[in-house]
């Protein structure tokens, strides 16, 4: 079959692009772990467009790969190397279809930026919470077909929480739409279920319906300096308790995290607070005019007067606020430029975080010796990006040479405390072994049943969160 021509029929030549200069960035994933090829990335206009795909692949045994924004850490939107899977762009995709202030929701297709998404709630004086650090070019699409975390999820959940309905092009090109803000609808199964975080491999998703909030209209933040990790978890209960439950960001950052932002990225300025061995960004807000900062004010005093603080500095000004985000947000940036580095998305619940962090601090001296832990994220939430730097002065090649009897032992460690080995960033390419060693058998089976029920041939991302056939 003369592929390409047949594409442009279906689709109109400007939906298929061959051109290897154009489409060699949809090859490589945002780690660059895999380099994929493709005879084509096609990129339908509209939901019909990707039905007409998926259905013509269907019938012919190609095998597709959406991709959106490229941003996932786990190379699920890259084809692999046979040069035999076609990429599926959703950029074109990109209408907000509409915007429904009294039922608190919006209707985005899925190459909408997720910056895109809350600039078009902001205008509407609503907020959509699913904040990243790479909001202005990943899209809603990958964010739902990954079911994103971020800086929120302690207050607003997970991406799967921010969803009322779904436009999704099955396996055969058949579209199911369900892009109803119903908040209570209890006929049947629950169908956007199983597309959240499926990661391309049931459907596509084209569009969705999201939920929205009241937009805040006052913030408090403030850069704590803590002594331990345990006072964490005692300070965000009491947070939580005097707040009313208004806490939307709690993050942990190590010294190490601290100390390489600083050294590393332009800009960075010191939060003023007095050096400790760990930090919490703290964020409260309300839709309603409060004094949030002195409720902040009066809890950290208390904490430090008890000394589960030793420090605090509470934000200013709107630029205090950003610069203390921006220690925060740029800790994986000043890691890239410190060097190599191994890492693990992991989580476990709230109150096992302390004891992880020991335990798996003790794992790495043992295993690891040439790196050093940059322990950091939602503790909030029990989200911890548990990852390592290669220390100066060691060989690469001994550092690395360590990772995979380091993710064993952090992965079991992780078993250990009921956890999970991708607590964010999903299963993609990278992660399908520890799935298989992980997942119970009889979870396993029924998302194979799944998977063979919906997409018989397997022409859906293939390989990606389970093993192909």
């Amino acid at each position: 079959m003369d592929l390409i021509p047949r594409l442009v029929a279906l689709l109109g030549e400007d939906a298929v692009q061959t051109d290897a200069d154009i489409i060699a960035s949809t090859l490589v994933d945002h780690r660059k772990l895999y380099r994929g090829a493709t005879p084509a990335v096609v990129s339908p206009r509209d939901t019909a467009g990707v039905s007409k795909l998926l259905a013509f692949c269907t019938e012919h045994g190609i095998a597709v790969v959406p991709q959106g924004g490229n941003t996932g850490y786990c190379g699920a939107a890259t084809p692999d190397e046979s040069g035999r899977q076609l990429v599926l762009s959703l950029r074109r995709l990109d209408r907000i279809r509409r915007v429904d202030a009294d039922n608190f929701c919006l209707v985005a297709e899925a190459g909408c930026t997720l910056q895109r998404v809350q600039e078009a709630a902001e205008a509407a004086q609503r907020l959509f919470p699913l904040s990243l650090g790479s909001e202005g070019s990943c899209q809603i699409g990958g964010n739902l077909g990954t079911n994103a975390g971020g800086t929120a999820v302690l207050r607003y959940g997970m991406t799967r929480e921010l969803v009322f309905g779904l436009e999704v092009v099955l396996a055969d090109g058949c579209v199911l739409s369900s892009l109803s803000p119903l908040r209570k609808d209890n006929t049947g199964y629950d169908l956007k279920g199983l597309f959240v975080g499926s990661e391309g491999t049931l459907g596509v998703i084209t569009a969705a319906c999201l939920k929205l909030f009241p937009a805040p209209r006052s913030i408090a933040t403030a850069w704590v300096s803590i002594p331990e990790p345990a006072a964490a978890i005692t300070l965000l209960s009491r947070l939580r308790a005097a707040s009313g439950d208004r806490v939307s960001t709690f993050e942990l950052v190590p010294h190490v995290a601290l100390d390489l932002v600083l050294r590393l990225v332009p800009g960075a300025r010191d939060p003023g607070t007095s050096r400790a061995p760990w930090y919490l960004l703290v964020e409260v807000t309300s839709p309603a005019d409060e004094d949030l900062a002195a409720l902040l004010e009066s809890t950290l005093s208390e904490a430090i007067e008890q000394g589960l603080a030793t420090d605090a500095a509470i934000a200013q000004s709107g630029t205090q606020r950003d610069d203390f985000w921006g220690l925060r947000e740029t800790v994986p940036e000043a890691q890239r430029r410190a060097g190599g580095s191994l890492k693990h998305d992991i989580s476990v619940p709230v109150a096992a975080l302390p004891d992880f962090i020991e335990r798996g601090s003790a794992l790495v001296r043992a295993i690891a010796p040439e790196g050093y832990l940059v322990a950091y994220g939602h503790v909030g939430d029990g989200n911890l990006h548990f990852n390592l730097n290669q220390r100066e002065g060691t060989e690469t090649g001994a550092f690395l040479s360590r990772e995979l009897p380091l993710k064993r032992a952090v992965h079991d460690l992780v078993a250990e405390f009921g956890g999970s080995f991708s607590a964010e960033h999903g299963i993609g390419r990278l992660k399908v072994g520890e799935l298989e060693r992980y997942a119970q058998p009889e979870e396993l089976a029924v998302m194979r049943r799944i998977k063979q029920a919906l997409d018989p041939k397997g022409i859906l991302n293939p390989g990606k969160v389970l093993r192909a056939d």
